[in-house]
């Protein structure tokens, strides 16, 4: 159970907070009382819509679109996200994309260095800005979403997508030791089949989807609420000597 009076009146920036797992994590934020800084690359209408709501219930919140890639968009989100709020407490670093399924064979070098900047090097470089402003406070955290496929692999053509989430449970240890003695704690997440995304939409067909959940032992998929209670849980203070850890969440599959 999450304890609202944590996470009321922080300062939170959600990177691809607009759509799909990010939608989910941003709502549950205003549900507990936070201040949502809302980063959207192409959902300008839900990420507006996010802000009315929030607003509605007398919170602060900002709608701010970039292409994370670029550091310069990185710099300009975090510099408007404290502009807006004054401070920072949390970040989730959300932002990432499989692109397209290709096999080894079909990896030219471009295609690889896209879903390595997409879903690795923009969490670095928002992060790299982030960081001084987290340090700030004496508690802050920041939550980064890593996935399954980090561990066992992926389905076929998921080469480069799992590569790079993978990395970001290495990522989040490492920096979890640096930033721990600046009162910052860095977890992650790593989910499995979650349905009802743009994510698995687009990239999932419903016959490898009801063959993955014969696998898990829970018999079913995952839902962006399922991993948004778990990032709303790292990320709340109450939780507090948890670091570089990766929180699994896919229904029971077991990889180490």
């Amino acid at each position: 159970m999450i304890n609202k009076n944590k996470l009321e009146g922080k300062n939170v920036l959600i990177t691809a907070g607009a759509q799909g797992i990010g939608e989910s994590i941003t709502k549950h934020f205003i549900d507990s009382g936070s201040n949502v800084a809302i980063h959207y690359f192409s959902s300008a209408e839900n990420a507006n819509k996010l802000v009315a709501y929030a607003k509605s219930k007398g919170q602060k919140a900002i709608a701010i679109s970039g292409d994370l890639t670029i550091e310069a968009d990185a710099n300009t989100l975090v510099t408007k996200t404290i502009e807006a709020f004054g401070g920072l407490d949390i970040l989730i670093n959300n932002a990432g994309s499989l692109v397209a399924r290709k096999l080894l064979s079909e990896l030219e070098a471009d295609f690889w260095h896209k879903v390595m900047d997409i879903n690795l090097t923009s969490m670095q470089f928002v992060t790299r800005a982030a960081a001084p402003y987290l340090a700030k406070n004496t508690n802050s955290s920041i939550v980064n979403l890593a996935s399954l496929a980090g561990r066992k692999g992926g389905h076929p053509g998921s080469l480069a997508y799992a590569t790079s989430k993978g990395a970001i449970l290495t990522y989040t240890r490492a920096l979890s030791t640096e930033l721990g003695p600046k009162g910052t704690r860095v977890n992650a997440v790593a989910p499995g089949l979650i349905l009802g995304t743009s994510f698995h939409n687009t990239h999932t067909t419903k016959e490898s989807a009801n063959e993955t959940i014969l696998g898990i032992p829970l018999e079913r998929a995952g839902n962006a609420a399922d991993v948004a209670r778990a990032v709303l849980f790292l990320a709340s203070e109450y939780n507090g000597f948890i670091t570089g850890a990766t929180l699994d969440i896919n229904g029971g599959v077991y990889n180490m």
